[in-house]
């Protein structure tokens, strides 16, 4: 599958993404909800480290998916499997919800590129 690159405004920096074709207006809700994540957590006045701010944002986020778990969850494009997608058992369910956490964050430090991993 084609990916193409986005160029995104997170936290007023830019971020060169890349992105499957199609999946386009997916990302760019994902990086909104980003972006309104860290932006708050910067505008409470408590934390001001940016790398900081990420972690905070993407464990909110991860919060929210795993106190949701019946609805759909981004799929990054290398969990596209059909055994990811699956319902089933407490324990599938909780390895899927790592596993995504995994890669977003995994996705977050290659985005944040030169200011440091997050985790």
């Amino acid at each position: 599958m084609a990916t193409k690159q986005l160029e995104v405004q997170i936290m007023g920096q830019s971020y060169l993404l890349g992105c499957p074709e199609g999946g386009e207006s997916r990302l760019l809700d994902a990086v909104e909800k980003v972006d309104t994540a860290m932006c708050k957590i910067r505008d409470a006045g408590k934390v001001r480290a940016r790398d900081r701010i990420a972690v905070l944002a993407a464990l909110n986020l991860a919060f929210d998916v795993v106190e949701r778990p019946s609805q759909p969850v981004f799929q990054p494009s290398g969990f596209a499997n059909s055994e990811m997608a699956g319902g089933g058992a407490d324990d599938e369910a909780a390895a899927e919800s790592e596993a995504r956490l995994a890669m977003l964050v995994q996705r977050l430090d290659h985005a944040l590129g030169d200011d440091g991993r997050l985790l």
